[in-house]
């Protein structure tokens, strides 16, 4: 965990490769803890078939580019041809946020964001053969499930690295609750240290 010197809300990065169920498990999450603000990535790519409306705020490329420009953005990068990027956060009083981001992106927010405590978990697939599934399971076209387990491979050695922790996605309920303790644990050391200052 990155030590903040502001009592502000802490910050979840929920990182991990393509397939590991970063969606499914966050809005879990969010739904069962009042106090968590997840913050809307946005993305130029186009929405899969079936995928929620509201997974990302999707804009084409010029208006992606122009908020860049305008500093609109937290993190932001390019995954295999779209742009992703993470709006500043603007959570309502009192909650924390989650951001639901690309390895890429976790390690700009770890390097860019030092006012803040945050909280770095990288979400896992239990096998490739599972993530494989995931992907294909999702509408993503044959090239493209293989360019995602490629860049995955890359993403899961970067992110060991400098994840706080790690949670394999073989079990929704499971992995849920495991964030939800890392959150926890997490509030817990923030409430000690404003107590001790």
């Amino acid at each position: 965990m990155r030590p903040s010197s502001a009592p502000d809300p802490l910050i979840l990065v929920l990182s991990g490769p393509g397939g590991a169920g970063k969606g499914t498990v966050i809005r879990r999450l969010v739904e069962r803890d009042p106090r968590l603000w997840l913050s809307r990535s946005w993305t130029t790519r186009t929405r899969r078939p079936g995928e929620d409306e509201d997974a990302y705020t999707f804009v084409d490329r010029e208006a992606f580019l122009a908020r860049a420009k305008a500093g609109g953005f937290l993190e932001w990068a390019t995954v295999l041809g779209e742009y992703y990027g993470t709006p500043i956060p603007d959570a309502p009083p009192g909650h924390d946020v989650v951001l639901e981001i690309d390895v890429q992106g976790a390690q700009q927010v770890l390097e860019r964001v030092v006012d803040r405590t945050i909280v770095c978990a990288l979400l896992v697939p239990p096998s490739q053969a599972e993530q494989e599934a995931r992907l294909r399971g999702r509408g993503d076209g044959e090239a493209h499930v293989e360019r995602r387990l490629a860049l995955g491979a890359q993403e899961l050695e970067v992110g060991k690295r400098f994840a706080d922790a790690i949670v394999v996605n073989d079990d929704l309920d499971r992995a849920v609750n495991e964030l939800a303790a890392i959150v926890a644990a997490a509030r817990e050391r923030e409430a000690s240290c404003g107590a001790s200052s």
